[in-house]
């Protein structure tokens, strides 16, 4: 790639990425810090901030959504750690698809299956209904699950959707162990527990890190399962209920701006511990550990226990397809009717059809402004030799650590009347421009990942023959390049395309009026709609988990065909 090109590439990324990324969000911060005097002059102030912590609702709030996010990643990391070791020593009976199973959570979105939970652990739920069935509760006193333990069932429901995040970051940091390492302090008789706890799992903490830091980030901006458990008092849901006074109320822009700061101090410390490890320096291993051959009941163990994670994991979805066919189901086990109907009246909903025209927009239309833009950092990254080239790849992975309510929020303030972003609303206060934008710089880290590990796996030699025929830089391309990262592309863009479809804080905040809703705005409406609302919206979340299962699977066999999605 011609430097004058890689350096033309790279300052229109960065001109997009600090007006669309970094603006918002930086906007965000100076509204926290900025007072406005009588005559219409601003002034920096703490106020704000001061009295967010003076107030204790709002305290309680924060400190809520900081507990949620350390027990969320405690527990995540109870489930991950145990089942990437597992599956890193051992094979065992039915280990490659348990490996897939366990990963099951990844096609539902946290908050859709919040709505099958309550179902089945509400008073008169299929969990109560099972214990009085046994004789373990009483059918006069039922106990109110939801009511007790609300701040527990939110615990869980981002502990069941979150592990497979952790658990692949940490499957992936042991599968490039040394193994010499651990052999060596085998021979000089160090005992196993010994070795893991000094030599397996100080290797293995940048991958905890990297995907603990990931987990706390998103447990602690939770918009989605807190609204469905109707857990008002934790900051993320206080700012959604501020959204309606933003023009006069600070106190939105004080929350998420300690939100963020929270965010980016997690993410920088993961950065900063693993940068100051010398682990990360550590040669490449030049072998690979060979998993243990089990039998018996040793290989039954593991294959139980990732079975039972996957069991326990697939109870919210379990809720929400039974409540999506149920014709009754008030006091019992299972449903005492079942019914497609909900299915077919969901296709007649005023919200339903509409809200899946919208988002099949909105996300089409964000996977080609993040393909294109996702291509050019690729780019510049593998085939130029820019000295600043990687701090361009860093910079267009922020979205992973910067939470989407935070930009979200962002978003919705500068598309006020006289803000910058307001020309992005179009005619009848449409969203349209606003959430495409939003979507496309949120799913943008994944068509760079995609992109650069195919650009990496492809020999440059063929597009240099190319140019020296006297092939264009253009048409080098789109008859060579494009062709060989073909797959890779694709693959990034089914998952960029799948994750916008299912968004849930851009959605959620952006837009407001009923004929712009996307899917899971309509999903959250019609929870909330008299009669059989809930129903038609488990309906509604059942497509969204077949769309999303099949997303993955297509991504997972296309990228696998180049040897890995996000190989690097």
């Amino acid at each position: 790639m011609k430097r004058g090109t890689a350096i033309t590439v790279s300052v229109a990324v960065s001109v997009l990425f600090a007006v669309f990324f970094i603006y918002p969000a930086g906007m965000v911060v100076k509204q926290a810090f900025e007072g406005t005097k009588p005559d219409g002059s601003h002034f920096f102030t703490f106020e704000f901030l001061i009295s967010v912590f003076q107030n204790p609702i709002y305290r309680e709030g924060l400190w809520n959504a900081f507990a949620l996010g350390i027990m969320s990643t405690v527990v995540t990391l109870a489930i991950a750690f145990p089942l990437a070791l597992v599956g890193h020593r051992y094979n065992f009976f039915g280990k490659p698809l348990l490996g897939v199973l366990v990963l099951v959570p990844m096609i539902l979105p946290p908050f859709v299956g919040a709505v099958g939970v309550k179902q089945i652990l509400g008073v008169n739920g299929a969990f109560n209904a099972m214990l009085i069935d046994w004789g373990l509760m009483s059918a006069s006193l039922p106990y109110d699950w939801l009511a007790n333990g609300r701040f527990t069932g939110i615990v869980l429901m981002n502990a069941l959707h979150l592990y497979p995040i952790l658990y692949m970051n940490i499957a992936a940091a042991l599968s490039n162990l040394d193994p010499a390492m651990e052999q060596a302090a085998e021979n000089l008789g160090c005992p196993p527990w010994k070795r893991f706890v000094r030599i397996t799992l100080p290797l293995a903490m940048p991958g905890v890190f990297a995907g603990a830091s990931i987990v706390f980030i998103w447990a602690f901006t939770e918009l989605g399962v807190p609204l469905v458990f109707d857990f008002a008092r934790v900051a993320p849901v206080q700012i959604f209920d501020g959204l309606k006074g933003l023009d006069k109320n600070p106190i939105p822009y004080a929350l998420t701006a300690i939100l963020l700061i929270v965010a980016a101090g997690v993410f920088a410390l993961s950065k900063g511990v693993m940068g100051r490890s010398p682990l990360g320096t550590a040669p490449r291993p030049k072998g690979r550990s060979s998993a243990i051959q089990t039998k018996g009941w040793k290989s039954a163990a593991c294959s139980l226990f990732f079975l039972t994670v996957f069991l326990i994991a697939s109870v919210p979805h379990l809720g929400v397809v039974l409540l999506s066919v149920a014709g009754r189901w008030y006091g019992t086990v299972l449903p005492d009717e079942f019914t497609l109907r909900h299915y077919t009246e969901a296709l007649g909903n005023g919200l339903v059809v509409p809200s899946i025209q919208n988002s099949l927009m909105y996300a089409g239309c964000a996977t080609w402004i993040a393909l294109m833009i996702g291509l050019g950092v690729a780019w510049v990254v593998v085939r130029s030799d820019l000295k600043f080239r990687n701090l361009l790849d860093a910079v267009v992975m922020l979205p992973l650590a910067v939470p989407g309510l935070v930009m979200a929020f962002g978003y919705l303030a500068l598309s006020q009347e006289g803000k910058a972003f307001h020309f992005l609303v179009g005619a009848g206060e449409s969203p349209f421009l606003l959430i495409v934008v939003a979507y496309a710089f949120r799913r943008l880290p994944y068509i760079v990942r995609a992109a650069v590990a195919g650009l990496q796996q492809s020999n440059p030699a063929l597009e240099e023959a190319a140019m020296s025929l006297g092939a264009t830089p253009l048409r080098t391309l789109r008859r060579v390049a494009l062709p060989l990262i073909g797959a890779n592309l694709t693959a990034g863009a089914i998952l960029a395309f799948a994750f916008a479809m299912l968004e849930v804080s851009d959605s959620l905040i952006l837009a407001q009026q009923a004929q712009h809703y996307p899917i899971t705005k309509a999903i959250y409406t019609l929870l909330s709609t008299l009669g059989n609302g809930t129903e038609l919206a488990a309906a509604l979340g059942v497509w969204a988990m077949v769309f999303l299962s099949v997303a993955i699977m297509g991504a997972a066999v296309i990228g696998g065909k180049r040897g890995g999605l996000f190989k690097v």
